[in-house]
């Protein structure tokens, strides 16, 4: 009976696709691995056969699948997946529910068992991810590339997506320019393990201390991306401290704001700052809820990885640089 490249892969501890590029001399994989796997097959009696086209798997591993900002983020994926099925790359989808570390283990986990040869996620900022994503790529050989949240102390491939600390720098600014340099900030994040949200709070908060010392910080409070969440520490805050002049937003729930206007009776809402252009968040700026709001380019951060991904399989290819930062858009009632 053949061997088979999954008999290789469970003698040498390895993924089908790590056998795959030893064999074939191709991809980035270790030296000492490569030789190993390739001897291994040898013992085993392995009889290479050509092929025609690689057939490459692709995962990749999301969370708040259910937020606006991710049907775009999912759009972009499809069109990728649309783009890479004339090579014969497959693309396995997990969309996690929270920004929860078990729930991503249990993905990639199952990624794991279904072969895949390299892996894009918008990983939980966490040692157990992270350990995990170390192991995939170094004992494994599976190329990694983080979008929308990064993760520090990993060999990942790239990173793509917002520059978030940036991204949080620019909206100091421009609430210094709306409440002319002086002002009570309330800040509200999503989850407080979320990377992308602690990188945005940190660029604001620090960029208050540094360039706009007349902007006093009322508060960080977490919604868990709830818009009853959002709407309820507004009132709390605006009750408890009314002079509050600007309110960044930097979760999801975004709705949360204009049901906590209406609910305050406001002769003069504060200045407010969201991010995403999703439909909902589009009407809240038409509409004068809002003032501004930052946009990151969802649809390119579903569909750049994978792109990514795949050139580094089909060409054994490295990537250009570490970091593809989508754009940091402004957008107002008067440019959507």
């Amino acid at each position: 009976m053949a061997v088979t490249i999954q008999q290789i892969a469970d003698r040498t501890g390895v993924s089908r696709g790590t056998v795959d590029r030893a064999l074939n001399g191709r991809g980035r994989i270790n030296k000492e691995v490569a030789e190993h796997i390739c001897r291994t097959a040898e013992e085993m009696g392995y009889v290479q056969k050509k092929r025609r086209k690689p057939g490459f798997r692709i995962g990749i591993v999301t969370q708040l699948a259910e937020s606006p900002f991710m049907q775009e983020v999912n759009r972009g994926i499809r069109e990728a997946e649309r783009q890479l099925q004339a090579q014969n790359i497959r693309i396995i989808l997990k969309e996690g529910l929270l920004v929860d570390e078990k729930e991503q283990l249990k993905a990639l986990e199952q990624l794991e068992s279904e072969g895949i040869d390299a892996l894009a996620i918008m990983p939980a900022d966490s040692e157990t991810i992270r350990s995990k994503l170390e192991q995939m790529i170094e004992k494994k050989g599976i190329p990694v590339v983080t979008f929308n949240s990064d993760i520090i102390g990993t060999k990942r491939s790239c990173y793509v997506g917002l520059d978030n600390h940036r991204s949080g720098q620019a909206a100091a600014g421009l609430m210094s320019q709306l409440n002319k340099g002086r002002g009570r900030m309330l800040v509200i994040t999503g989850y407080f393990m979320n990377r992308v949200s602690n990188s945005r709070v940190d660029g604001f908060v620090g960029e208050i201390k540094e360039s706009f010392p007349g902007l006093e910080l009322a508060g960080v409070h977490g919604s868990f991306d709830n818009a009853g969440e959002v709407e309820s520490i507004i009132v709390k805050a605006m009750k408890d401290m009314p002079d509050i002049t600007g309110i960044f937003v930097i979760s999801g729930g975004q709705e949360g704001i204009r049901r906590a206007f209406e609910k305050l009776h406001l002769k003069k809402r504060p200045h407010t700052i969201i991010y995403d252009l999703t439909p909902s968040n589009r009407k809240l700026l038409e509409e004068g809820i809002v003032d501004f709001l930052i946009d990151q380019e969802a649809f390119a951060q579903g569909y750049r990885p994978p792109i990514i991904l795949a050139e580094i399989l089909s060409n054994g290819g490295k990537v250009k640089k570490e970091f593809y930062y989508t754009d940091i858009v402004i957008k107002t009632k008067y440019n959507l």
